[in-house]
């Protein structure tokens, strides 16, 4: 029996269940191109996670028309050679392929657990065979049930099938050769005993940044019409979550996801540090989404025509170059343009050396969040309630009401706020560390010259090519603002910025902005630039601890090994900053399966990143004293 058919046997005789199979070793394209087939016909959701060294084969099988075929016939996205996973949805949903790119092991320890435990493991023919250790096979029983199989190829040379089955032997996975048994499966206490022990180590360490599966995950109640939201509320849709949205605006997307065009592109760092490795993970699903809707013909206007990011000063060309020059990017992720290169690829005169990214683009947010919404309803059961503000939040036995004008809402097991510049409107989320930045994007009708703009340009403003005769340029950047009215002085800003980023351009000097059209919103922005997503952190439980354990080495260890305090129930979804179509949506789908108690498309090092209590827990885990305010 082979590899592939083994996965049909797996899935037909179990395709009531959600199933979470791995495989070490891609396999070939047009195995998993079958796969995606096999899976259309059925009902079962699947989640298909597959690991993969990050070689020069991976880069050239991405990169063959084989793939690419298989992506735009399924996929609709764009695999990039990049450490860390990508996470690609098809069928509706029900079937996500996790593609875990780098050392085996390492892409396992990384990996967060879950309740949703390896059925089986798959060894294909191209497992490379210098990967096989013990310690790669504790790893993956540790993401295994107990009753975990392990597949082995027939391809494989017959040393590396019996060092395979050895490995198997030694964790406690039922080998290959004993599917076909039907006498009762007898493994040794000791092994799930070592399996259960790795298991208690990974939650001990992941404990200041909780993973909390919800308790009851059958009705869930998001706060919030913008971006964040829709992208969540898709999510749960595809997981077939009934849904109630509250949004206090008349319609949806009227905050900060209102804007005519958004740029996409990823936010890096010359280390190429956590943030900027969650970034380029994000983008990429972003892009992901994205295609997929319009794909199935929801009416969204983008383009993915690029983003040329140059400085605009002495400082500003430094610190460009020092990005581009400071890690080797994957050149679908970035790459350097010198000046001749970037006028040709914006089809005007730029002159400047910079960074180009070739997938990136704009998109019109309201008409994202639409689709998204509209997308859900037709996935499961969602119901969205307008011009509904809710002004507070009431725990009780039964769960959380949500209280709108002295009505309470409820009560719902499950919530999630994420509703933009009103993060911090209740009382249990007052304290996130996050800050509203008022920003205000001009509209500039089109003309000759600045019709031949052909990417989004990024220097101390930004710029993106025609859409419905307009352009849009800005954004100004106001802390704490107290007004959302129409701004002249911020209006001649934005076009100032972008003069003086291409200082002496006829196709500059066409911007007119007279008219005064524009748009102004509030993002929401941490210090750190990662959203915030994950369980609402217990302000009160916690500082009831630092109260007694506080700036000893003593404190430092209990912080560490202590489960952070949370709100049950409650989940936060924002700060998503001026690039959330870059970062947003990935959280979401993250936030979704955390509720679901699925595996995220995370690392451990990712969800630190983003956890709403993240402020606070580093200065705990360093010893330091908490301040808040």
């Amino acid at each position: 029996m082979t590899v592939s058919n083994n996965i049909r046997s797996i899935i037909a005789t179990n395709n009531s269940e959600h199933l979470c199979i791995a495989m070490l070793g891609l396999g070939s394209v047009s195995q998993i191109f079958e796969l995606i087939k096999l899976h259309s016909t059925l009902n079962g959701p699947l989640t298909l996670k597959i690991f993969c060294v990050l070689d020069e084969h991976i880069e050239q099988l991405f990169a063959s028309q084989q793939f690419k075929a298989m992506s735009q016939a399924g996929a609709e996205t764009h695999l990039v050679a990049i450490a860390g996973c990508q996470r690609v949805k098809l069928n509706h949903g029900r079937l996500v392929i996790d593609f875990h790119l780098g050392d085996y092991e390492q892409q396992l320890r990384k990996q967060p657990l879950s309740n949703h435990l390896i059925s089986h493991w798959l060894c294909t023919a191209r497992f490379e065979a210098q990967s096989i250790s013990q310690a790669l096979f504790w790893q993956m029983s540790k993401h295994s049930q107990d009753n975990c199989h392990c597949l082995i190829s027939a391809e494989l040379p017959i040393e590396n099938r019996q060092a395979l089955l050895t490995l198997s032997d030694m964790v406690g996975f039922i080998a290959e050769n004993s599917m076909s048994s039907s006498d009762p499966i007898n493994i040794d206490n000791v092994l799930l005993m070592e399996r259960q022990a790795l298991r208690a180590q990974q939650f001990g360490q992941q404990a200041p940044y909780p993973i909390q599966a919800a308790e009851s995950a059958t009705e869930i109640a998001v706060i919030g019409g913008g971006i964040a939201s829709a992208s969540l509320v898709l999510s749960l849709a595809e997981r077939h979550k009934k849904i109630s949205v509250f949004c206090e605006d008349s319609e949806l997307a009227q905050a900060a996801s209102g804007n005519k065009q958004g740029a996409i592109y990823p936010l890096l760092t010359p280390d190429n540090n956590s943030l900027s490795q969650y970034f380029q993970q994000a983008y990429l699903f972003s892009l992901h989404r994205l295609n997929t809707l319009a794909a199935n013909k929801y009416p969204i206007d983008f383009d993915l025509c690029g983003v040329l990011h140059t400085g605009h000063d002495e400082r500003s060309r430094k610190r460009v170059q020092k990005i581009i020059n400071g890690h080797p990017w994957n050149t679908d992720i970035a790459h350097a343009v010198d000046e001749k290169q970037s006028s040709e690829i914006a089809g005007v005169e730029i002159n400047e050396a910079g960074i180009f990214y070739p997938l990136g683009g704009w998109v019109a947010p309201q008409d994202l969040t639409k689709a998204s919404f509209a997308r859900a309803q037709q996935l499961s059961d969602v119901s969205v309630q307008l011009n509904t503000q809710i002004t507070a939040l009431e725990k009780s036995n039964g769960g959380w009401y949500l209280i709108n004008n002295q009505q309470r809402l409820g009560p719902y097991k499950t919530v999630v706020v994420a509703n933009g510049k009103s993060l911090t409107r209740f009382e249990q989320t007052k304290h996130l560390q996050v800050t509203g930045f008022r920003g205000q994007v001009s509209h500039a009708p089109t003309r000759s010259k600045l019709s031949k703009l052909s990417t989004v340009l990024c220097a101390h403003g930004y710029m993106t090519p025609v859409n419905n005769a307009l352009h849009c340029l800005g954004a100004s950047y106001v802390k704490d603002a107290d007004n959302l009215a129409y701004s002249p002085q911020e209006q001649v800003d934005n076009l100032h910025k972008i003069q003086h980023s291409y200082l002496d351009k006829d196709w500059n000097r066409d911007i007119d902005i007279s008219k005064h059209s524009a748009r102004v919103g509030v993002r929401m922005v941490t210090r750190d630039h990662a959203p915030m997503m994950g369980p609402a952190p217990d302000l009160d439980a916690i500082m009831s601890l630092y109260n007694n354990h506080q700036l000893t080495p003593a404190s430092r260890k209990f912080w560490q090994n202590t489960p952070a305090p949370v709100h049950k129930g409650l989940y936060i979804l924002g700060g998503l900053g001026s690039r959330g179509l870059s970062s947003g949506l990935l959280a979401a789908e993250a936030l979704a399966a955390q509720i679901c108690g699925e595996a995220m498309p995370l690392s451990t090092e990712f969800v630190a990143l983003l956890n709403p209590n993240r402020m606070w827990m580093r200065k705990l885990l360093k010893g330091k004293a908490l301040e808040v305010s």
